[in-house]
């Protein structure tokens, strides 16, 4: 199958290139290495086709007409909560008017399908009650970011009412693995693995005990893989099902690494969510998807890429 992958440069993207390449499919990428969003030229695979630009850009319409996808996988985003509060108007200009954009150009040069990344964020400060959350759950972001996915997902319903394309929307888990940028507002883990591995101070926000869905990067990428001819107009949850603590996390990597880190401890993040895990069931029932790699599994993965990294 021929598959476009933007964001294929950044930490999710790179790997869902590689899952799409091992599995025989051709695979061309969009990125704009914007310092910001993860980006890395030494993430694109050597065999896929390669294009820099924005998805905000009139040129995508050009990759279109000749790389001619059938599918599109959409990881391009504005993904900080932080810079989406901070700037909330560019949140929205990639977000959405990049979304657009590219169903445009899948309208005009008919691509038959988009496999989207959403997220957690549009679910909000979900009550506990509401645990584990699904598909069905009420969603209430509490950020621009979260509020731009949301948009997102009725986007890609209207233009399946309207145009016919089929769609298949991921939520997904907080994503934790190689390649994830340990210098950001975002990725905990990466950032403390870090950290941790060169003996510095981690920041602890909050009272360390909210608790998020961390997945690891290849089971997301999987996903990806799968939905490419399964879960056609579908919205499924790509997680483990538990949640873990950022203190738990701060325990399972300094037990890894083999050494602590001082911790400094600032208060609640803006748009920060204190408890969110998923039931995956429908996933694993409809596409046949589970989480295979463990939290400490993927942890040790994780570790030892950056440990390799900073030895280079």
């Amino acid at each position: 199958m021929n598959v476009l992958v933007t964001g294929g440069a950044g930490f999710i993207g790179s790997h869902v290139v590689d899952a799409l390449l091992a599995a025989g499919h051709r695979v061309s990428v969009v990125d704009n290495l914007w310092e910001h969003g993860g980006g890395r030229m030494e993430n694109v695979h050597p065999q896929a086709q390669f294009y820099q630009l924005d998805v905000r850009d009139e040129a995508l319409a050009q990759v279109f007409e000749r790389e001619r996808p059938e599918v599109v996988c959409h990881l391009a985003a504005q993904h900080s909560v932080k810079l989406s509060i901070d700037d909330p108007v560019h949140d929205a200009q990639v977000n959405l008017l990049g979304l657009i954009n590219l169903l445009q150009s899948c309208t005009r040069f008919q691509a038959h399908k988009v496999v989207f990344a959403s997220s957690a964020a549009t679910y909000g400060e979900a009550p506990p009650e509401w645990m584990p959350l699904d598909e069905g759950t009420v969603q209430s972001p509490r950020s621009p970011y979260g509020i731009t996915k949301l948009a997102s997902e009725h986007y890609l319903r209207f233009w399946k009412d309207e145009h016919g394309l089929d769609f298949t929307i991921l939520r997904y888990g907080n994503v934790y693995g190689p390649r994830q940028d340990p210098a950001g507002e975002a990725g905990v883990i990466a950032i403390f693995a870090r950290a941790i591995l060169l003996g510095e101070p981690v920041r602890i926000d909050w009272d360390g005990e909210q608790q998020k869905d961390y997945v690891y990067v290849q089971d997301v990428a999987r996903a990806n893989l799968i939905a490419l001819d399964r879960g056609d107009d579908e919205v499924f949850c790509i997680a483990t099902g538990q949640g873990s603590s950022v203190n738990a996390l701060y325990r399972h990597l300094t037990a890894i690494v083999g050494r602590e880190s001082e911790i400094v401890h600032a208060p609640k993040r803006p748009g920060d969510v204190y408890l969110s895990y998923f039931d995956c069931r429908k996933a694993r029932e409809q596409l046949g998807w589970q989480a295979e790699v463990s939290l400490e599994e993927g942890l040790r993965f994780t570790v030892d890429h950056f440990r390799s990294q900073l030895q280079m």
